[in-house]
């Protein structure tokens, strides 16, 4: 399988310094660093896995990575990818342009654009496919709304407005617009900011992580409706299940905190604070399950932390604007996209 054969390193991509750098996870130390397009925002593993792409997305190209041996190759040009996907069976990859207001469908090997598939709303970005891998759910971050879309990407099938919604727990607009915050992308009429999409680990529900409204939106895969809101941390932002599938963590980035939820029950068992504060972002759990890495989105770090104890392991300095960290290899078959979502 091409994850085992790869080298265990991870990748950071830094937005503001247009590089990526490499860590090798075992000395903590950046072992290397690339320069890239403008605004380089994740680093995606390909769907078999055999490659890694940096996603440049004013630069408006992707970067390949050679998992075998972290170095990368030649950009591809492709318009606007601020992240990336694949379809489940592989045969398309879905880039998210985020600026363009649509998600393009690329041949996955050549990166050839095929279609569009225009959406109405604005700042498009992330997105996970239900259990049967037959629709799924993407984010609009500055129009605060949800899409589902149909496996390939050929239609769209139901907008969930988040900015609408009144659900126990969740804060109103009128008061999510008195507490501030990164308010200055949005659409009139937006109260939400949904980031981060991930379907929990028994495939029942969505999780949508709001960076304005601080907390987890939670879907109902069945139903597409919203079922309750939880209160996690300033700023949340990124969602990552741990190995066993017993526990997610959401990175809090605002505040410099990891929330920990059981992933049945959804109830928040433990806030793991950041020795010193933080911003905590993207990244995701070792293949062995025992370490969460994380990007410190601005203070140019990372950090590692136990997902037992939750302790700080590691805080390791990189250039500015580490953004879609991916720790590789992951365990799975195949890759739906994002920093390392493997089924």
């Amino acid at each position: 399988m091409a994850a085992k054969r790869a080298k265990s390193l991870v990748y950071v991509p830094n937005s503001q310094a247009a590089t990526v750098q490499v860590i090798d996870p075992k000395t903590f130390t950046v072992i290397a660093t690339y320069p890239t397009g403008q605004q380089p925002q994740h680093v995606v593993p390909s769907w078999d896995l055999k490659r890694l792409w940096v996603n440049d997305d004013i630069g408006n190209d992707l970067v390949p990575i050679d998992p075998m041996t972290g170095k990368p190759g030649k950009r591809v040009h492709v318009e606007d990818p601020y992240n990336l996907y694949f379809t489940p069976d592989g045969g398309h990859a879905l880039v998210m342009a985020e600026r363009m207001h649509r998600i393009d469908v690329h041949n996955p090997h050549t990166m050839a654009l095929e279609r569009s598939l225009p959406v109405p709303c604005s700042g498009v970005n992330h997105a996970d496919y239900s259990a049967d891998l037959s629709f799924f759910v993407a984010s609009c971050e500055f129009s605060g709304k949800l899409l589902v879309i149909d496996r390939d990407a050929t239609r769209l099938t139901k907008v969930i407005n988040l900015n609408s919604t009144k659900t126990p727990g969740a804060p109103s607009a009128h008061q999510v617009m008195g507490m501030g915050g990164p308010t200055a992308n949005l659409q009139p009429g937006a109260s939400a900011m949904p980031q981060d999409v991930r379907l929990t680990p028994d495939g029942t529900r969505f999780l949508v992580a709001d960076m304005l409204r601080s907390g987890v939106w939670v879907i109902s895969a069945r139903t597409l409706k919203v079922e309750r809101f939880i209160p996690t941390g300033k700023g949340a932002h990124g969602i990552y299940p741990d190995r066993d599938g017993r526990r997610v963590f959401v990175s809090n980035r605002g505040e410099g905190s990891i929330s920990v939820l059981d992933a049945s029950s959804l109830a928040i068992t433990a806030t793991w604070r950041i020795p010193g504060g933080g911003s905590p972002d993207m990244g995701g759990v070792t293949a062995d399950g025992a370490q969460l890495w994380l990007s410190g989105r601005y203070h140019a770090e990372v950090y590692v932390l136990s997902t037992t104890t939750g302790a700080l392991i590691k805080r390791i300095k990189v250039n500015a604007g580490p953004h879609g960290l991916l720790v590789w290899p992951q365990p799975g078959a195949f890759s739906l996209g994002h920093t390392g979502n493997t089924r």
